[in-house]
Formats: C-alpha cells, sequence, structure tokens
C-alpha cells in the first residue's frame, strides 16, 4: 500500500521503471592505472536531462584474517586521498579476469604474511554506488600459518595483532573508520559467535 512516497516492501519493490536512469551518451575523461573516470548524459525518469561522473573500479577483496587467539591481524597504512594513517583490513583490487578467492589468497600473504587456513566469503557489496561501480568482496579467514609479509614495492604498512572485542571498541570510538572494515570486522564477529 502506497503512503505518500513510502512503499509497502513485501509488495511494491518491483516497480524499477520510476526510478531508472538512462545513459544518452558517455565520455571517458581519465583513464589512470587503477580507475577511469567517465562524465555521462542521461535521461531522467522524468525525461529531463542531467548529467553524472561514474569511476569504473575493477572491483575488490577484504579480508578479516582471525587467529586462533580471537585477535585480528590489522593494517595500519597511510592514505594518500584522506591524508591519514588508517587501520585497516586487508585487502587489494581484483587483477582482471582473477578470482575473488584468489585475489584474497594473494592480499592475504602479501598484506600479513597469513598463508592457507581457510577462506569464507560473508558478502559482496557495493562501496559508494553514489559514484562508483566498485564491487567488493568480503572474506573471512581463519585456521592460518603466519609467515613473513611481501607488500608491494609501493605499500608500507605496519601489522598489528588486536583481539576481536577491541575491534569493535576502535569501530564504536572512531579509531576504526574504514567502512569496509568495520563492515568485515562486525560480519566476522557474527560468524565467530555461530561457529
Amino acid at each position: 500500500m502506497k503512503k505518500g512516497n513510502i512503499l509497502d516492501y513485501d509488495t511494491e519493490l518491483n516497480n524499477d521503471e520510476k526510478l531508472i536512469e538512462k545513459k544518452l551518451n558517455s565520455r571517458l575523461v581519465f583513464n589512470g592505472k587503477i580507475i577511469k573516470v567517465y562524465f555521462d548524459e542521461i535521461f531522467l525518469p522524468n525525461n529531463k536531462k542531467a548529467t553524472r561522473e561514474k569511476v569504473w573500479h575493477p572491483g575488490a577483496v577484504a579480508i578479516v584474517p582471525v587467529n586462533e587467539k580471537n585477535e585480528v591481524i590489522l593494517i595500519r597504512q597511510y592514505r594518500y586521498p584522506v591524508e591519514e594513517v588508517l587501520i585497516e583490513i586487508p585487502a587489494g583490487k581484483l587483477d582482471k579476469d582473477e578470482l575473488p578467492e584468489n585475489c584474497a589468497i594473494r592480499e592475504l600473504h602479501e598484506e600479513v604474511g597469513a598463508t592457507e587456513g581457510k577462506l569464507i566469503h560473508l558478502t559482496s557489496f557495493l562501496t559508494t554506488p553514489g559514484f562508483s561501480n566498485e564491487f567488493l568482496h568480503l572474506f573471512i579467514a581463519i585456521d592460518f600459518k603466519n609467515s613473513k609479509n611481501n607488500p608491494d614495492d609501493d605499500e608500507f604498512l605496519q601489522i598489528i595483532k588486536v583481539p576481536l572485542d577491541k575491534c569493535i571498541s576502535w569501530i564504536y570510538d572512531g579509531t576504526i573508520k574504514d567502512a569496509k572494515s568495520i563492515i568485515g570486522i562486525l560480519m566476522a564477529k557474527d560468524y565467530i559467535n555461530k561457529i
């Protein structure tokens, strides 16, 4: 039943035509090593013209490695766009035609030195659909072995082991502010509580 612009979630969620924007043309304005930026002209659902800026991204993975002591292996890393050192879960972009599971295994070894073990897919989600198509695949890693990490030449990071409950506290006090890390740690806590 309709109440103004509020829809009944049970019966009216399939009426997308009133929301869909149609692309008229698209212009590549930046072609970088990782992303592409497009400037598009569109028709709104009311047939008026508008523009959109879209960032194309190849997709990525993020992994919450939880060891036998219920510690999360996190990284501290300077993030140039926000000009700040952040605490994050290991993550990385997908290479061309790379499966998310293979990327997760590669990133775990490169960033924190975790090998073998069990990799469980938790969810996949759009990171910032207001301007980007980036789709991130989220995993938890358990029962892994520790070895020496092997970061890329342009990656400078520090590895820290933090109890899972402390990670939750850091989310709520703002110490951890990276969205993929927040989602990952909260979902990992839920997963660990169920096993």
